[in-house]
């Protein structure tokens, strides 16, 4: 799905422009009704593999956890923010989420998203990928 989205001016650093995408995306993904859970779960390497970052962990309104991924560019050049999502990052993801879910009694439905955004447009790719 694209959405429409007013920029905000960004500061030059490329941890202000992430943290403004986070943002956006957080308050996004809420007036489509997710929760969140936490932000910026991190998780140290383990023996196979290296460490991993969720930028979001929401609660969908069907009760499914939804790990999301916040990809930003300033445009669609060089292939997208979406396609920057490869399968290294992937697998961070992956093994971050499985870390996260070690410490539910009973985990939920999970899903994968990826938002991307390019500039003002807001791209929401529901179940991106999966953990198998």
């Amino acid at each position: 799905m694209l959405f429409k989205w007013r920029a905000s001016s960004t500061s030059s650093s490329s941890k202000s422009f992430g943290e403004a995408a986070e943002e956006r995306a957080l308050q996004f993904l809420q007036q489509h009704g997710l929760r969140l859970v936490e932000r910026n779960y991190r998780v140290a390497a383990g023996p196979r593999a290296r460490a991993g970052e969720v930028d979001l962990i929401m609660h969908d309104t069907e009760g499914t956890l939804v790990f999301v991924e916040v990809r930003a560019r300033a445009d669609a050049s060089h292939g997208g923010a979406a396609a920057s999502v490869g399968a290294a990052k992937q697998r961070r993801l992956i093994y971050a989420a499985q870390h996260f879910l070690l410490k539910q009694a009973t985990p939920p439905p999970c899903r994968f998203d990826v938002i991307a955004i390019e500039g003002e447009q807001i791209e929401w790719l529901q179940a991106a990928f999966n953990a198998e």
